[in-house]
């Protein structure tokens, strides 16, 4: 007997029934917001041991979830490490490995080619957005976040007019949007709280959609200027101060160089103050949305604390007990705070000692979503850390570093063994400095000369974890070419 109309549209009820009984069941992927704070040290929080003033709202982030005492950036300048943030690949490997300008704005680009985390996101259904400043790729080039992943952009492009927080402009996806308050010398419109707003309206749209929320804060990078509410909280609390003469004027003025600032104690205090509001205000707005069990949220910095600007790093402790500070491969250049809090999942007021680096996030976070990981990266999934699963955690053989700038630099750590070359155009067989992290944190004691295996050991690595860029290149490439 065949079945009549009336039966089929039964089973057909039935059957889209069951489908979406089994849409229901499935885990909705989780929410991921990265904020990355802009030359942020690692002592640069109350949480991380700063005594000169306090970070309530990224302390109590710290208290909700992990904070790592060991995690790296991808680079100790803007571009590469992002660059290796977005791609999973150190800067041996990753497309960019300097701050290249390209004029009149922007940066060398990302490839096309180049498959980045918002990209694999958006194969998973994401809905991506970017919130600061970006420094991968000119207006219009393959590097527009908004040709590599990003369905949303709001901020700087460029990375150099990033210096200025009270700008001409900012971008609005591929649109400038003009700042009327801040023509000719007018300071009405402090770029970062335009930046925070859009950002707090992402969560309010998407809250309903799995989204992954890349916010590049720009502060505290100099210059140090911040609207006087913030920076009058601590007007008086850190004499003496030193004023910083800078560009105020002409040709130069809010292309590049940085603005003068009479207390730039104050004003870099401040302008820590706002971006821990800003954490705050995320915090909460999570919450509100009635989303914070599904929504992973990371903090960090792209690199250690900068002295430029009339910023001073070694009055406030910026590094701790590090040495170096932005540009050095030292610790102080590259160990940079993290804290991850994911309410539910991650042990609340826990602390990791687990070695990780931002070449570590893409393939974490492709493990989080359920997503596939692409082939051939360096980053290792540190979610069993998150989870409490340390048992089950595979850790790097080392970890790798280059820098092109002042000579060209190298940095490789395995295990507690840390090592460092400079001048490596001039010098390119030098042996490199040896430190043991175990017990020399700060790296005062280069014991290369006792320890001669190891020290050639490493030497052995520098050599082997980079493959060349047509690009990026060290002033001889005879130690570095090797395959």
């Amino acid at each position: 007997m065949r079945p009549t109309f009336y039966s089929f549209l039964v089973l057909l009820i039935l059957f889209a029934c069951q489908k979406e009984k089994q849409k229901q069941d499935s885990p909705k992927p989780p929410n991921i917001i990265y904020i990355l704070a802009d030359d942020l040290g690692y002592g640069d929080l109350s949480c991380y041991g700063q005594e000169l003033f306090e970070t309530p709202n990224l302390d109590k982030l710290a208290a909700s979830g992990m904070l790592f005492t060991q995690h790296y950036s991808g680079s100790t300048v803007c571009a590469p490490s992002r660059s290796s943030l977005m791609t999973g690949l150190h800067t041996g490997h990753t497309f960019v490995r300097g701050n290249k300008e390209v004029r009149p704005e922007g940066q060398f680009p990302l490839a096309d080619s180049i498959q980045t985390l918002p990209e694999l996101l958006k194969e998973k259904g994401y809905v991506t957005g970017a919130f600061g400043k970006w420094g991968l790729g000119y207006p219009g080039s393959e590097g527009d976040p908004l040709n590599q992943g990003f369905d949303v952009f709001f901020g700087y492009n460029c990375q150099r007019l990033a210096h200025h927080y009270y700008p001409y402009y900012v971008w609005d996806n591929d649109k400038k949007f003009e700042l009327v308050g801040n023509e000719g010398k007018q300071e009405e419109q402090y770029a970062p709280e335009l930046i925070h707003e859009r950002t707090l309206q992402f969560l309010e749209t998407y809250k309903d959609s799995s989204f992954f929320l890349y916010v590049p804060n720009p502060i505290p990078h100099a210059e140090l200027k911040v609207p006087q509410e913030y920076e009058a909280k601590f007007e008086g609390r850190f004499e003496p101060e030193e004023p910083y003469q800078g560009v105020d004027d002409g040709e130069r003025y809010r292309a590049g160089p940085y603005g003068s600032q009479e207390e730039p104690h104050q004003a870099f205090a401040g302008m820590v103050h706002l971006l821990d509001q800003q954490v705050g205000e995320i915090m909460q707005k999570v919450e509100e949305l009635g989303i914070a069990e599904n929504t992973l949220i990371i903090f960090t910095s792209d690199n250690g604390p900068h002295k430029e600007g009339g910023a001073d790093p070694e009055f406030f402790d910026s590094n701790g007990p590090l040495k170096g500070h932005k540009r050095d491969l030292y610790e102080g250049g590259i160990r940079v705070p993290m804290i991850v809090s994911w309410k539910g999942k991650i042990k609340a007021g826990s602390t990791s000692d687990h070695i990780s680096a931002f070449w570590d996030v893409m393939p974490t976070i492709a493990d989080m979503a359920n997503v596939e990981m692409p082939q051939n990266i360096d980053g290792i999934s540190f979610l069993p850390t998150l989870l409490g699963n340390a048992d089950q955690q595979k850790k790097h053989n080392h970890l790798y570093w280059e820098f092109h700038e002042r000579g060209g630099r190298i940095a490789v750590r395995k295990g507690a063994w840390k090592a460092v070359k400079y001048n490596v155009g001039e010098n390119p067989d030098a042996l490199p400095e040896l430190y043991n992290l175990a017990n020399d944190i700060g790296e005062t004691n280069n014991v290369a000369e006792q320890y001669p295996e190891i020290t050639k050991e490493m030497d052995s690595l520098m050599r082997v974890s980079r493959t060349p860029s047509p690009v990026f290149k060290f002033a001889s490439e005879t130690y570095l070419d090797a395959p």
